[in-house]
């Protein structure tokens, strides 16, 4: 199915665009999911409400925490408390929780047709739930991995064993110096996220890349269905940008953007666009 209409924002006519949704998802060649950090939002990932303040209260009490975004910017005296704060902060966001249900959800509902992801998201729930690692492209990096912090070699190194081992040892918001992590040939670390240009990207980064700008080509002609899940304005050229260039420039395909805040438009021209800024567990509930 096509369709040449601009869909604005509007409850009155909420089941007529969950009618055009299905249909776009039923008649689509190849789906391109696109996704911000509101998709983990709305999947119950809550960097700033109850699961925040019940297991960061010892942060908040002696730092004056209010939510998990700001707080991985303080600047601690020591390398013992900022590994602890990190060690905590690793933890909640990736190993906390297995995959969410609207990840599931997610999946179920593209899983019979030919899909890739991109995400800047960094906690892993698309491979958590089942998504083909092979089709997912993680932009801005994975709370999983450590990186040298000089950004050289560009190599990653798992994580989840050294977090399993300091968690428990946390005492007064430190952990014992011996734990402070380190490369295997002694090199300080950081978290594997793009802050500055010592982000390293590693060939598993550049092979997903080159997936990604595969599928985008080989989709440009066909029905292409694109996705966009909670993506705002902090890194606008990585998705909403892209998404909306393809919309206008690709003459078969749609996009589809979820977003309770941001549901507007930049680029001129699209004219094959539907958004929704409702609840996505209730749309899914109606796919």
């Amino acid at each position: 199915m096509s369709s040449s209409i601009k869909t604005a924002i509007s409850t009155s006519n909420y089941s007529n665009r969950l009618a055009e949704l299905k249909n776009l998802i039923s008649d689509a060649d190849c789906i391109l999911l696109g996704a911000g950090s509101g998709l983990s939002s709305a999947a119950g990932l809550d960097y700033a409400g109850d699961d925040f303040r019940r297991e960061f209260c010892q942060w908040i009490e002696r730092y004056g925490f209010t939510d998990l975004y700001t707080s991985s910017f303080y600047s601690f005296k020591t390398a013992e408390e900022r590994w602890a704060y990190w060690a905590k902060h690793i933890w909640f966001c990736r190993y906390r929780t297995g995959a969410l249900p609207l990840y599931r959800r997610l999946l179920h509902l593209v899983a019979h047709k030919e899909h890739f992801v991109i995400t800047t998201n960094v906690d892993g729930q698309f491979e958590k739930a089942g998504f083909d690692t092979q089709r997912i492209f993680a932009t801005q990096g994975d709370y999983g991995f450590f990186q040298p912090s000089s950004g050289q070699p560009k190599q990653l190194y798992h994580n989840k064993h050294w977090v399993e081992q300091v968690l428990p040892v946390i005492n007064d918001c430190r952990i014992p110096t011996e734990l402070i992590p380190h490369t295997p040939d002694g090199q300080t670390v950081a978290v594997n996220l793009r802050c500055d240009d010592t982000f390293v990207e590693d060939s598993h980064w550049h092979r997903q890349a080159q997936r990604y700008n595969d599928f985008v080509r080989s989709a440009a002609n066909r029905k292409l269905l694109l996705l966009e899940f909670g993506v705002g304005f902090n890194t606008p050229t990585i998705i909403r940008i892209p998404f909306e260039q393809m919309s206008a420039h690709f003459p078969t395909t749609t996009l589809v953007r979820f977003n309770r805040d941001y549901p507007q438009m930049l680029t001129k021209d699209v004219s094959r666009y539907l958004a929704f800024s409702e609840n996505l567990d209730d749309i899914f509930l109606h796919l």
